[in-house]
């Protein structure tokens, strides 16, 4: 296990966040999404977005945490991403009230592949799990590729389990299925 540690995101961290998603969606989904589309995502409008999400986050439940690798120097490695279940968080067709109260929303949960399988993950999983608890949710919901085993593989291998919704994509005029899992929120640390 990698000598590391989970803290909230800082404005001045935008920019990294934005070349961690990038350099994780073309390693982890490229059999997923066409190369055209990962090769024309744009990191400085991805970087504008995190610098918005960490500075003005929408309400005190919505957080971004980076995970930081400690060696001779320190790495921002991965992120997790959440805040109150949403319309994005539904499946299609489902009602607004259909979560329920007390559901949060996992939008984005990355470790660069070159730093994976060093407990990074877990570190950000439990950090953003103490986050809930303090906020009060009670369930957390994350949609996944169905093609992307290894976030798949992650969550469920801490408790997650599918919730029997699914929904395609249109990504650049192509369908990509996705499943949501569900966890129930631990009502005091493990």
């Amino acid at each position: 296990m990698a000598l590391g540690y989970v803290r909230p995101a800082r404005p001045e961290d935008a920019d990294e966040i934005a070349r961690i998603q990038l350099a994780t969606w073309r390693v982890a989904y490229r059999r997923i999404l066409s190369r055209h589309v990962l090769d024309n995502l744009d990191e400085a409008y991805l970087a504008r977005r995190w610098s918005a999400a960490v500075q003005e986050p929408p309400s005190g439940a919505h957080r971004v945490l980076v995970a930081v690798e400690q060696a001779e120097q320190s790495y921002l490695v991965g992120f997790v991403a959440s805040g109150p279940a949403d319309a994005e968080a539904l499946a299609p067709g489902e009602p607004a009230d259909a979560l329920g109260d007390g559901v949060v929303a996992v939008t984005d949960l990355l470790v660069e592949p070159r730093w994976g399988r060093r407990g990074h993950g877990s570190r950000l999983l439990a950090a953003a799990v103490d986050g809930w608890r303090s906020d009060g949710f009670d369930r957390a919901v994350a949609w996944a590729f169905d093609a992307d085993e290894a976030t798949r593989k992650f969550l469920t291998g801490t408790g997650w389990e599918p919730d029997g919704a699914a929904r395609a994509l249109d990504v650049d005029d192509m369908l990509v299925p996705q499943l949501r899992l569900h966890v129930a929120v631990p009502t005091e640390a493990a």
